[in-house]
């Protein structure tokens, strides 16, 4: 199985996040980030605790060209969430810090329907990486530039 990303699904992911503690993390994830494509920017916040969540926030091609009608999470394997806007979509869930400049959590791929364990690691103050795994150990990532 491939783990892709792409526009609509990172969605990711994801793309800034806040310092929950400036001693435990020196660069924030707090933010709006673009994904490696350039189609999708998410915004990272605080979600409850220390957690982080992120939604979707813009895409580059917003409507079907099929349809002319803003993009929905149509393949969702929930018949009932299908018509859900991509924009405003949560695609990172829950994230939990897992050590120093790094989450570890639930990320949405909007492209195939289906939730993936993800690993979001701010590398820079402009650059995330973000992972999204199957079985644990196959992962498939990408670099997220920052957008804010």
């Amino acid at each position: 199985m491939t783990l892709q990303f792409s526009t609509s699904a990172m969605a990711a992911a994801l793309f800034g996040a806040a310092m929950f503690s400036t001693a435990a993390y020196a660069v924030p994830a707090e933010g709006t980030w673009m994904s490696a494509d350039g189609g999708t920017k998410v915004r990272i916040s605080e979600c409850g605790g220390k957690r982080l969540c992120g939604r979707v926030v813009w895409l580059n091609v917003p409507n079907d060209p099929a349809t002319g009608k803003p993009k929905t999470d149509k393949r969702n394997p929930d018949a009932a969430k299908r018509n859900r806007p991509l924009i405003g979509l949560t695609v990172v869930n829950g994230l939990q810090p897992s050590g120093e400049g790094k989450w570890s959590g639930q990320i949405y791929n909007a492209d195939d329907g289906k939730v993936y364990q993800g690993n979001v690691t701010v590398v820079s103050n402009n650059a995330m990486r973000v992972e999204g795994c199957v079985l644990g150990f196959l992962c498939k990532g990408q670099t997220w530039k920052r957008a804010d």
